[in-house]
């Protein structure tokens, strides 16, 4: 058995034989005879069987405890007297609150009670007592106190633009929710192409505002990256993690070849990407670009690859370079749109 189970059962023992006691007392009161045999008490000729009291309330420990929520439990002995009750609670002994008046019922017997408190603060200290009532008076349980549990910490996180050209900047900003989240130090982590280095930290760490908000500038990257944000704390708590999308920059330039109808079309991919497809593609407004013709990067520097190919026009107009990678460290691109009458 519990210690606080021992606590009631002791406490039920001890209200039993005081309410004895009183209803000896009150039989002797009315005309009864007290004869006392080897220590013991009996009532001879007692014109009351068993006398009413004033209830006997034990407050016990609160239980099922959230960050928002609790169940109050106690004990009361009803004095042979329709009883009800009800707990007081609050963040100090002067309480402020109380839970709907339950009948408890009457009878000899040590009831058993319980009620759920909502709307409670989180991470927070509470004081609460059991008081129970009936026609011979009312009684206070003695004070006992509660803490609430924290709300977990959780982020969200977002980076704006998702998706950027090599080296561009670009900011994460999010928002940390739960128990002290505010004026806490977290930190932007980085884990790029192909995920497998784990995740380090980028730049200093940041102190969440009043509400809780952060932000940080990243300067560049220079391929696809995991971020997250995580508290500094042992152990941390981790934001979920996103990606930042690096697409290749495409250039695009025109070049005449001095044969009607066909032109040089060429140019230059950032990072370097050697067997990438390069699309010619004829911009149509209102529709879907078709394309005239592609190619294949075989060649490339440490910096960048560069393309060439000469196309039939049979059509003038807005013309551009769709760059589609396979590789996984980079995303796909467009140049700027070039002119070819």
């Amino acid at each position: 058995m519990s210690k606080d189970g021992k606590r009631i059962a002791a406490h039920g023992r001890m209200a039993r034989l005081a309410h004895v006691w009183a209803t000896i007392m009150q039989a002797v009161a009315l005309g009864g005879s007290l004869l006392m045999c080897g220590g013991f008490a009996l009532v001879v000729c007692a014109q009351v069987a068993d006398a009413a009291s004033a209830p006997i309330p034990y407050t016990g420990e609160a239980a099922e405890l959230t960050s928002s929520s609790a169940t109050l439990k106690g004990t009361v002995y009803p004095g042979n007297e329709q009883t009800s009750y009800y707990f007081q609670y609050g963040p100090t002994s002067a309480y402020g609150a109380q839970t709907p008046t339950v009948p408890a019922g009457a009878g000899t017997q040590t009831i058993h009670l319980a009620s759920a408190v909502t709307g409670l603060s989180a991470y927070t200290t509470y004081h609460y007592r059991l008081v129970a009532i009936n026609a011979r008076g009312t009684a206070d349980g003695q004070d006992r106190t509660f803490t609430t549990k924290k709300i977990p910490l959780t982020f969200t996180l977002a980076a704006t633009p998702s998706r950027v050209l090599p080296e561009s900047p670009f900011s994460v900003d999010g928002t940390l929710s739960g128990t002290a989240s505010t004026n806490r130090a977290v930190v932007l982590q980085a884990n790029p192409f192909p995920y497998l280095a784990g995740f380090k930290p980028v730049g200093n760490p940041e102190l969440t505002n009043a509400a809780g908000s952060f932000s940080f500038n990243v300067p560049g990257l220079s391929s696809n990256t995991q971020l997250r944000v995580a508290t500094l704390e042992t152990p941390s708590v981790n934001s979920r993690a996103i990606v930042e999308l690096v697409a290749v920059k495409v250039d695009l330039h025109v070049r005449s070849t001095g044969r009607r109808g066909y032109v040089r079309l060429y140019g230059t991919i950032a990072p370097a990407e050697l067997g990438a497809l390069v699309d010619f593609q004829l911009l149509r407004p209102g529709r879907r670009p078709v394309t005239v013709s592609s190619t294949v990067i075989i060649r490339r520097t440490t910096m960048l690859s560069r393309f060439s190919r000469i196309v039939h026009i049979r059509r003038a107009g807005l013309y551009r370079a769709l760059v589609i990678v396979a590789s996984g460290a980079q995303v796909s691109n467009h140049s700027r749109s070039v002119l070819i009458g």
